[in-house]
């Protein structure tokens, strides 16, 4: 099984009840042999341009372990779901998590430094 990303722009109206379209698609992505490895809420955001008359959306990132056949089965499903507004779904760049990781490693480095020089300095 291959690592995927899904990024789900879900309608705004759902801001208080977004659990019923969530649970929808953490089914579709299981049922097609998926396992969830990621969850990412990121709120409701202004959109760059109108999508159905629409100026906000809900965005949600997952990410995914997958079958060969699971991303174009769930891209097919989320195509004509009425709750969500746009997705997307691509393999995941190892690079990218290896950078994210060293990122990390690298700040979290700069706060122990700067947590010695306050001490040093007290």
């Amino acid at each position: 099984m291959k690592e995927y990303e899904l990024s789900i722009l879900f309608h705004p109206d759902l801001e208080m009840n977004l659990d019923p379209a969530l649970d929808k698609v953490k089914k579709l992505i299981k049922s097609n042999g998926g396992k969830i490895t990621k969850e990412e809420p990121e709120g409701k955001k202004r959109l760059a341009y109108p999508i159905d008359g629409n100026e906000f959306a809900i965005y949600y990132f997952l990410n995914a372990e997958l079958p060969a056949e699971a991303p174009a089965k769930i891209s097919g499903t989320l195509g004509i779901t009425d709750e969500v507004i746009r997705f997307l779904v691509v393999k995941a760049d190892p690079r990218r998590a290896k950078y994210l990781e060293a990122k990390a490693a690298e700040e979290s480095e700069a706060e122990a430094e700067a947590k010695e020089e306050k001490k040093e300095e007290a």
